[in-house]
């Protein structure tokens, strides 16, 4: 049964999976940049509105590792990441790092809370042996009932939109997979996540489809 949160205080849990898989060896200086310039940004949304509490999860993985980085950390606690800590290799087991990831921030929050789930890859499933779409896809129809907003961002090679469909995620961004469209796809994650944040301080609902909206 989920926990209710009686301190009143807002929370929102920032939940951040991306590839590291070795095709992203090709965007990996723009990735490993806008991970911190993303963790950054969790920061300022701290400093911004400091009545509500802002909490990361930072996850990246391949075939051999699944790195927890940040596990529901403070985000005030947080600081950059170094180049050493993400190196792309390996295959792309993107269900059961989704799995592993959702279901572990799923037990650590209240009723409640805010969630935002951002999901970074350049390519689709190919090496998961726990978890399956369907148990993902069931996974998220039930927690988006529940303060939960879901984003997958993904490179033009993929057919992001189906992709998304696929999981029933409503919110999807697709980004080239080179310097300038990369830094250009942080960029536009960093000013949505901010307009999440304002959403949930003047308890606006922000319609779905529309994260990555802009006017």
């Amino acid at each position: 049964m989920e926990k209710k949160n009686d301190s009143k205080e807002k929370r929102v849990f920032n939940l951040i999976i991306v590839d590291e898989s070795g095709s992203m060896s090709i965007i990996r200086k723009q990735a490993f940049s806008g991970m911190n310039e993303t963790l950054q940004t969790v920061r300022q949304m701290q400093e911004k509105f400091p009545s509500t509490k802002q909490y990361v999860t930072l996850v990246t993985f391949d075939s051999d590792h699944t790195k927890w980085h940040y596990d529901n950390t403070p985000a005030e606690q947080t600081k950059n990441l170094d180049w050493k800590s993400y190196n792309p290799s390996a295959a792309t087991p993107l269900y059961d790092a989704m799995g592993k990831a959702i279901s572990k921030v799923n037990v650590q929050i209240e009723e409640g809370d805010n969630v935002l789930v951002t999901v970074i890859t350049d390519g689709e499933e190919n090496s998961s042996d726990e978890w399956t779409l369907k148990m993902i896809r069931t996974m998220i129809e039930k927690l988006k009932k529940q303060n939960w907003t879901f984003t997958l961002i993904g490179t033009d090679n993929l057919d992001v939109e189906t992709m998304a469909q696929n999981f029933a995620i409503d919110e999807h961004l697709e980004f080239k997979q080179d310097e300038v469209g990369t830094m250009a796809m942080f960029a536009r994650e960093r000013r949505c996540r901010e307009r999440f944040n304002y959403c949930i301080e003047e308890e606006e609902a922000m319609p779905t489809g529309s994260f990555f909206d802009e006017e």
